[in-house]
């Protein structure tokens, strides 16, 4: 039973891991810029900015990379989950320098976190279709989810 739930989850349940261990980088990133002045500098303002807004978007990706995983399949799910950290990781570096080059890891992750909202609400949906009609679609849906994440490497 135990093997039945873990295989159905571990691969949302590294990308959530690794998303932790990037949340402590970026923690770190804050903390050294914070020792490194005894006042606030422009530097230590932009990745305090960059990092917060990277924590405000962080329960959000959680939450769709884990619904879309458990409604529907978790491998284009899990896929879409590193590519987010992988933008928001150049979302972070491009806040460092100027904002102005942050703007495409930002549009990309909004971009990602849409694909797995779509993810969401097309397993729910086809849920409902199996439990009140019967008719399931999701081997349909998993084949053209598995395809169309690969469309996310598109810039």
């Amino acid at each position: 039973m135990y093997s039945i739930v873990v295989e159905h989850i571990y691969l949302l349940v590294i990308v959530t891991l690794i998303s932790v261990l990037q949340n402590a980088f970026f923690a770190l990133k804050v903390e050294k810029e914070g020792n490194c002045q005894n006042i606030r500098t422009s530097a230590f303002e932009r990745v305090c900015c960059a990092n917060r807004n990277c924590m405000d978007a962080y329960p959000t990706f959680l939450a769709v990379m884990w619904c879309a995983g458990l409604c529907l399949n978790q491998a284009p799910a899990a896929f879409a989950g590193i590519i987010y950290l992988v933008v928001r990781q150049k979302y972070f570096v491009g806040y460092m320098g100027q904002t102005s080059q942050s703007t495409p890891g930002y549009m990309f992750g909004k971009r990602i976190l849409f694909f797995l909202l779509m993810m969401c609400i097309v397993g729910i949906f086809n849920y409902l279709l199996v439990h009140y009609y019967g008719s399931d679609y999701k081997e349909y849906v998993e084949t053209i989810t598995s395809a169309a994440s690969a469309l996310l490497l598109i810039p």
